[in-house]
C-alpha cells in the first residue's frame, strides 16, 4: 500500500484529538499545566517552588515568578554542566543556540527529548496530518521534502550534551521516515559555510522531485534564485511540476507573497505556516490560505499572556487563556516540557479567532518604534510595506526602520532602509503611499504624523546589504532575521554605514 495512502488514514486519529482540545481548551490547558508541575516536582525548580503544593493557576502566579532568560541563566549554565533534575526530570543533552533576531547576545534554550517528540515533531507531523485532511488527493511522500534550516552543526558543550540551531537539533534526530523523504543529503545540509550550503543544495535539487519547501521567506527566496541561476533561467515548475506545499515561518509571510507567486508561477502550490521557535512549537495553519494559526494546546506548553499595553517586564500581570479578547496585542508567556518556567518569549501575538483559538504574531516586546508615541508595531510595518510593493509593482528582500529624531525645531521622522528585488520606479511615490498606508494601519502614528513627525525618510539599499551585515555579524543563514524595528539607531547606522 503506498505511503500517502496509509498516511492518510493514520491522521484520522490524530484529526480528532485536535477535534478535541478545540472544543475543550480550557480543560487542555489545565492538563497540560497539572503534567508539567507533577513531572517537575523533584527537580530544583520545583523544589525551590513548591510545585508540590501548587492546586491551581493562582498558586501558580503567586509561587513561580516570570521569568526572562537572563533569569535562567544560573538554571541553564548548570544544566549545560551536565547536572540532572535542575528545569526538568533527568539530564538535559540538546541546547538550542538561539539570538532570534540579530541582537549579539546568544542565548541556549534547553531542548529536552520530551520536547522534540512531544511538540516540535509533533508540531511537524500535525501540519502534514492537517494538511492531508484538508487536501485529501495529497501525494507528498512519493516525493522529497526540501528544508531549509540554519546552521546545521552541532557543537560539543561537554561529553554528552551538544548545541547548535533548532535544525541542527531537529535534522541529527529525525525518524526514519522523515529522513528518507528529505533532501539535500546530510553532508550538504550539514555545512557551515552558508553561501557553499545554498550553492550545493540548489544544484543538488535541480535532480529531484520536490513536492515540499520549507523555510524562513526572505532566505528561502535566496535559495529559489540560486535555483534559477543554476538551472539557466528555467522556471520552478518545470524542475518541480509536482511541488505541492511551501511550509514557511519565522517572519510574516504577506510582504513575500507576491515574490513568491512570481517565481513558483504555480497555481496548485498551497503555503501553510507555524510558528515554531527554540522554546517550542506553538502554532500551525489549519486551514488552506488562512492568514491565522490554531494554537496547539496539547505539545506540552502552558500559556499566558500579557497585554501589551500594560507590558512592564517580570513585573506584569498575566492573564489566562480564557481571558484573552479578539485584535488585541498580547506578550507570551510559556511553561514548557523542555523546562521553561513563566517565560517570557519575547513575542507578541493577537487572536483573531476565540472559538477555535487562533492567532497571529504581530512582533517583538523589544521591537517597535515609540520614539514619538507612535507606538510602530512590525504587524504595521510588514502591511504597510507589503501594499505599497503592490501599488507600486515592486518587491522587496529586506527592511529595517529606525527613528530619526527631532532637531531644533526639525519634526522627526521614521527613516527606513529597504534592499528591493525589484524597485519601484519612483521612490518617492512609493514612500507616498507606504505613510498613508501606515496613517490607516495605526492611529498613533496617524495622528503624531500630523503632529511631530514629517514623513518617512526612504534609502534604497545597495544588492545584498543586508547579507553582507549578516556575514560581518556572523550570522549569515536561515534562522537569523533582520531587526525590523528598532526604538534607537544603533542597527541602522551600522547598515547605512
Amino acid at each position: 500500500m503506498p505511503f500517502d495512502t496509509i498516511f492518510s488514514w493514520i491522521i484520522k486519529k490524530r484529526i480528532e484529538q485536535i477535534e478535541q482540545f478545540t472544543n475543550h481548551p480550557i480543560e487542555a490547558q489545565q492538563s497540560v499545566l497539572n503534567d508539567l508541575l507533577g513531572k517537575a516536582k523533584h527537580t530544583e525548580i520545583g523544589i525551590e517552588h513548591g510545585f508540590p503544593d501548587i492546586g491551581t493557576y493562582h498558586d501558580f502566579k503567586k509561587n513561580v515568578p516570570l521569568r526572562t532568560y537572563e533569569d535562567f541563566t544560573p538554571y541553564i549554565n548548570k544544566s549545560i554542566a551536565g547536572e540532572e533534575n535542575i528545569l526538568w526530570p533527568g539530564k538535559t543533552h540538546w541546547f538550542s543556540k538561539s539570538s532570534g533576531t540579530t541582537d549579539a547576545k546568544s542565548k541556549f534554550i534547553p531542548v529536552t527529548q520530551e520536547a522534540i517528540q512531544d511538540c516540535h515533531y509533533k508540531g511537524g507531523k500535525d501540519l502534514l496530518s492537517i494538511y492531508y485532511h484538508n487536501n485529501p488527493s495529497a501525494k507528498l511522500f512519493s516525493g522529497k521534502h526540501l528544508i531549509l534550516g540554519g546552521n546545521t552543526s552541532l557543537n560539543k558543550l561537554n561529553q554528552d550534551s551538544y548545541f547548535g540551531d533548532l535544525s541542527a537539533i531537529i535534522v541529527k534526530n529525525l525518524p526514519f521516515w522523515a529522513e528518507i523523504r528529505r533532501t539535500p543529503s546530510k553532508e550538504i545540509t550539514l555545512m557551515e559555510n552558508w553561501e557553499e550550503k545554498i550553492d550545493k543544495m540548489a544544484k543538488a535539487s535541480l535532480k529531484e522531485d520536490v513536492k515540499i519547501i520549507a523555510g524562513v521567506p526572505s532566505w528561502m527566496l535566496v535559495l529559489l534564485n540560486k535555483i534559477s541561476e543554476v538551472s539557466q533561467g528555467k522556471r520552478l515548475t518545470e524542475i518541480w511540476p509536482n511541488l505541492e506545499l511551501y511550509m514557511h515561518g519565522g517572519v510574516n509571510f504577506e510582504p513575500y507573497r507576491n515574490q513568491f507567486e512570481s517565481i513558483l508561477h504555480s497555481q496548485k502550490l498551497n503555503y501553510y505556516q507555524t510558528y515554531n521557535a527554540s522554546e517550542g512549537f506553538f502554532s500551525l495553519q489549519n486551514k488552506n490560505k488562512a492568514e491565522d494559526m490554531l494554537l496547539m494546546l496539547d505539545y506540552g506548553i502552558f500559556y499566558e499572556f500579557i497585554p501589551m499595553d500594560k507590558f512592564d517586564g517580570t513585573e506584569s500581570e498575566t492573564i489566562e487563556l480564557q481571558e484573552v479578547e479578539l485584535n488585541k496585542n498580547y506578550a507570551l508567556v510559556i511553561s514548557t516540557n523542555g523546562g521553561l518556567w513563566r517565560y517570557i518569549v519575547g513575542d507578541t501575538v493577537k487572536f483573531t479567532s476565540l472559538s477555535p483559538f487562533k492567532i497571529q504574531v504581530t512582533g517583538r516586546t523589544k521591537h517597535f518604534i515609540n520614539a514619538f508615541g507612535e507606538e510602530l508595531i512590525i504587524e504595521n510595518t510588514d502591511r504597510a510595506i507589503a501594499s505599497a510593493c503592490k501599488e507600486t509593482n515592486s518587491g522587496f528582500k529586506e527592511y529595517t526602520v529606525a527613528p530619526n529624531y527631532l532637531e531644533g525645531n526639525e519634526k522627526g521622522a521614521h527613516e527606513w532602509v529597504i534592499e528591493f528585488t525589484s524597485p519601484p520606479k519612483n521612490l518617492e511615490e512609493f514612500a507616498e503611499i507606504l505613510d498613508k498606508k501606515l496613517m490607516e494601519l495605526n492611529s498613533d502614528y496617524e495622528a503624531k504624523r500630523n503632529m511631530i513627525l514629517k514623513a518617512p525618510i526612504v534609502h534604497l539599499a545597495a544588492p545584498n546589504t543586508f547579507q553582507k551585515w549578516l556575514k560581518e555579524k556572523g550570522k549569515l543563514g536561515g534562522q537569523n532575521k533582520i531587526p525590523r524595528l528598532k526604538n534607537d539607531r544603533v542597527f541602522m547606522e551600522e547598515i547605512l554605514s
